[in-house]
């Protein structure tokens, strides 16, 4: 699968935390809460962990002492998710992402996830969905990109980057041909099949100048898959990426970038 380095995961946890639904992540929380004082003690599986960004936004919200299975497919970012978080009541697991059938989640009540199904094809997510079904476990996933990128400032060929931008969210990352903005649709239809009760947020990231080097981060890290795609020429993306720089730190020079959470609940 492909991966992410912790210093990304580390710059763009803030805007992370503040996107985040607050309704979706007490109504996850309230939800295993529940199931904790009926069935006794039940674990979070957070798919994907990376250093533990969802473990740092939903702990807090849940009983003392919750147990939690970090589980992601790169030993380094469990390491580092260790060292920020510890190991009390954590057990850490490195295996492939895309094997749902080896997931550890005997003893599960809510799965989460963050940033993770726009990278993951139709058919990983109607597999992992029957197996939240057959165990009646809880999903929350959030920050799952929607495709929508605007800036305060506009440039002529934003439309045209981002398009090329969303085509190569298409391709494989590792877990099949990825869904990339079209994720949450795919991912509400497979659970609402199996009975699941949905609701979905907007959380977009506002970056504003005090998220500079988050947007220019995210900026950058836009140019090679759009040259990858290969409609626009490179001394035309050039431009389009020094135009962007420049205002980053001035006036107007914000964006938002679309994402969306997802708290589904099992029937009964």
């Amino acid at each position: 699968m492909s991966g992410f380095d912790a210093k990304w995961l580390t710059l763009r946890e803030p805007a992370d935390q503040a996107a985040r639904s607050p309704v979706l992540l007490d109504k996850a929380a309230a939800f295993f809460a529940a199931r904790a004082a009926a069935e006794g003690p039940v674990a979070v599986l957070d798919v994907g962990c990376g250093t533990g960004s969802t473990y740092r936004a939903l702990n807090p919200h849940l009983p003392a002492r919750s147990l939690w299975r970090l589980l992601d497919h790169d030993p380094a970012l469990l390491e580092e998710a260790a060292r920020q978080i510890g190991t009390e009541n954590i057990d850490f697991f490195t295996r492939d992402l895309g094997i749902v059938e080896a997931l550890p989640d005997d003893g599960v009540s809510l799965v989460t996830a963050s940033a993770f199904f726009d990278l993951a094809s139709a058919d990983f997510i109607d597999r992992f969905v029957a197996r939240l079904a057959e165990r009646r476990i809880a999903l929350y996933a959030a920050l799952n990109y929607d495709g929508k990128v605007t800036w305060a400032r506009p440039h002529p060929l934003d439309q045209r980057v981002l398009a090329d931008f969303n085509r190569h969210q298409l391709t494989d990352k590792g877990l099949g041909p990825a869904l990339g903005p079209e994720a949450v649709p795919h991912l509400s239809a497979a659970l609402l099949a199996h009975g699941y009760r949905v609701e979905t947020a907007e959380t977009p990231w506002r970056i504003g100048t005090a998220e500079a080097d988050l947007h220019i981060a995210f900026l950058r890290g836009m140019v090679d898959p759009v040259l990858e795609v290969g409609t626009l020429p490179a001394e035309v993306i050039g431009e389009w990426l020094a135009f962007r720089l420049a205002y980053v730190r001035g006036e107007r020079g914000g964006c938002a970038v679309g994402h969306l959470d997802l708290l589904a609940l099992p029937p009964g």
